[in-house]
């Protein structure tokens, strides 16, 4: 084990992604345990940075989660989700926070054997080269380090975190993904009536959630 980075899992899993620009693709997604912006801890949900997460990414006991001893050992147990014969996998890196753990050996490992590489971020680390659709979900709190990519996907309402906050960044795509619990209802006619006003936003739903996927 000299040498090789330690990677902590919470659950690797093939679904189809739910949310964003590649709703509806299959994907295998690895799910990395842990948060720069919240424990994971229901006790310090209130004073965390992020207070709305709706994710257990605490520990490695989830589906295919584990410690894994360097990239190649990672890459394996991520490729041989993807059906045989099936052409390029699609791998979605999330967590938690990926950017805490992905690195460039496990993007050369997956890339080497041919992968597409997706990564949802909440955008407060640089992420290593290699990545292939690179996904950022702000936080009203957190410092935005990360201000150009492939979609800028934004919970929606937010407090302190209005879209126009974020209108001007060079991302590709634009969306309002309103918020998860009791107000969901409100939070969506919010994100409807605000897309109508801004065209430049588009509506993100997790449709996994409707359909019963993970």
């Amino acid at each position: 084990m000299a040498g090789r980075r330690l990677y902590l899992v919470k659950e690797i899993y093939r679904t189809l992604q739910g949310e964003g620009m590649q709703t509806g693709r299959l994907a295998v997604f690895c799910r990395f345990a842990g948060c720069n912006l919240w424990s994971g801890r229901e006790a310090d949900r209130a004073r965390a940075l992020c207070t709305f997460c709706d994710t257990d990414f605490r520990g490695t006991d989830g589906a295919g989660g584990g410690r894994y001893a360097g990239a190649a050992a990672l890459a394996a147990a991520i490729l041989e989700r993807w059906p045989s014969g099936s052409g390029r996998p699609f791998v979605v890196f999330t967590g938690g926070e990926p950017l805490l753990q992905l690195d460039a050996a496990l993007t050369e490992a997956l890339h080497r054997a041919g992968a597409e590489i997706a990564v949802e971020t909440n955008g407060t680390r640089l992420p290593p080269p290699g990545i292939d659709w690179l996904t950022v979900s702000p936080k009203a709190k957190a410092p935005l380090v990360i201000e150009r990519g492939d979609e800028l996907k934004l919970v929606y309402r937010q407090a302190e975190a209005p879209p126009e906050r974020y209108a001007g960044l060079a991302f590709r795509h634009f969306l309002l993904q309103p918020m998860d619990g009791p107000d969901r209802a409100a939070h969506l006619a919010a994100a409807l009536s605000y897309i109508e006003r801004h065209p430049q936003w588009r509506l993100s739903l997790q449709t996994h959630k409707w359909i019963g996927l993970p």
